[in-house]
């Protein structure tokens, strides 16, 4: 699977996002650079085919179908519209996923969850207070778990504060694992990861 993004534009004199090109595709881990409190979340939105645009082209295997952009990747933790409550604690976050995933939702099965990824002792902690690099791989492996899920959209892991290269690793190694992986984040990570292989594209 490969997503093109071909100038991207939202809004009037494209002032929630300015003309932006990026791809990303199955077995690739990609950094774009979105700057701007809402930048990042309106990139990741048209990413993963949940919001309209108002010039460019978003494609997926080269053609142009949002629908199916949409049941194949996954929004994850854009801030305000797919990232968790704060206040929620990580057991109840992941039996909120497990029931999205068609699991049982049960405390139980939650456990047994975060037990597996060697997460159990996050279980009571509200998910607002976990650590950045830990909380990235929980909520990508809980986005994985959806049925049909091909690609991630990972946006703003740097604002949870952290090291970048904890959270890149990640998105590595879920790219390793099949998926296409796009991580949205500003200019200092692409600094801080300038050091690491990868593919990368500045949003601008």
């Amino acid at each position: 699977m490969r997503i093109v993004l071909d100038a991207v534009a939202k809004r009037r004199a494209q002032r929630a996002l300015p003309e932006t090109s990026t791809s990303y595709e199955t077995g690739r881990a990609t950094l774009a650079v979105a700057e701007t409190e809402q930048r990042p979340t309106v990139l990741g939105l048209i990413a993963s085919g949940r919001m309209k645009i108002d010039g460019g082209s978003v494609t997926i295997d080269g053609r142009t179908d949002a629908g199916a952009i949409r049941r194949r990747v996954a929004l994850v933790d854009a801030p305000i519209v797919s990232e968790p409550e704060p206040n929620v604690t990580v057991a109840g976050v992941v039996a909120e996923e497990l029931m999205f995933a068609g699991h049982a939702p049960t405390p139980f099965a939650a456990q047994r969850w975060l037990e597996r990824l060697g997460l159990a002792s996050l279980a009571s902690l509200p998910i607002g207070n976990v650590e950045a690099a830990q909380r990235i791989r929980l909520l990508l492996e809980l986005a994985a778990l959806r049925p049909g899920v091909e690609g991630l959209v990972l946006v703003a892991p740097d604002r949870h504060g952290g090291e970048p290269t904890a959270w890149w690793r990640t998105a590595e190694e879920f790219a390793e694992r099949g998926y296409a992986v796009l991580v949205i984040a500003g200019r200092a990570s692409r600094t801080a990861l300038s050091a690491v292989p990868t593919e990368r594209e500045d949003a601008r």
